[in-house]
């Protein structure tokens, strides 16, 4: 029988406890085409997670999100290209989420635009360095951080897309909106210029002309005004 020794804590000569693993750092990208910009972001993310690579340029953003699968990329709106990235990157880069930051919160179709190109968050133009660390700490827990107007505009939007599916024109007219059509049409329904609308769907301006000309002829319109009115008659009807 072994007995305790005199003068010796209690415990002593037990197997020490294993301290806990600490959880690995959340690994991020920042994309921004201003130089002060990303490098701003990437120290600033640097006291909460592991930054893994700043860019500069959609090419590259790609390219490193393929060699480095960080788990979220913090993306810059102003870059050019930005929106097309976000969509690309759901098919090719599934596993990183995108937060979107400077986003225009003001405007709910620049809102509604990037939620649906499948960023997890966004920071809005006026937001602090806190703000910035935070929808990113809690898009990598599949957290969104964002006000209750923005939340409820989220809801309306999924629920006229459940009830909408894919976008037809309206009855009597030739044809079907294709669905880049159909995004197209619904900003020209609210009475979007062309350039708003390639702005916020992050499209070439002649790209959107191109749409707008072939939604005219669906419809079997002449003027952006009368797409515009039985655009809204057909969303009313939904």
């Amino acid at each position: 029988m072994i007995h305790p020794v005199a003068g010796l804590p209690s415990g002593y000569g037990a197997a020490p406890e294993t301290a806990p693993e600490a959880p690995s750092p959340v690994r991020v990208m920042v994309a921004a085409s201003v130089r002060l910009v990303r490098d701003g972001l990437a120290h600033t993310l640097g006291t909460a997670t592991e930054v893994v690579a700043v860019t500069a340029d959609g090419c590259a953003t790609l390219r490193e999100i393929a060699r480095l699968e960080p788990g979220l990329l913090l993306l810059d709106v102003s870059m050019e290209g930005a929106l097309g990235l976000v969509q690309q990157m759901a098919r090719a880069a599934p596993g990183t989420r995108v937060v979107a930051f400077a986003v225009d919160d003001a405007h709910d179709d620049q809102l509604l635009a990037w939620a649906e190109a499948g960023v997890v968050g966004w920071v809005g133009r006026d937001a602090s360095a806190d703000d910035v660390v935070q929808a990113v700490l809690r898009a990598a827990r599949g957290e969104l951080l964002c006000s209750a107007r923005t939340a409820a505009l989220l809801s309306a939007r999924l629920a006229l897309l459940a009830r909408q599916g894919r976008v037809a024109a309206p009855p009597g007219h030739a044809g079907q909106l294709t669905p880049r059509e159909a995004e197209v049409g619904e900003l020209l329904a609210r009475g979007c210029s062309n350039k708003h609308i390639a702005r916020v769907l992050g499209l070439q301006l002649a790209t959107v002309k191109n749409h707008v000309h072939s939604i005219l002829e669906k419809l079997e319109v002449r003027s952006r005004g009368e797409a515009g009115a039985l655009l809204r008659g057909t969303h009313a009807g939904v």
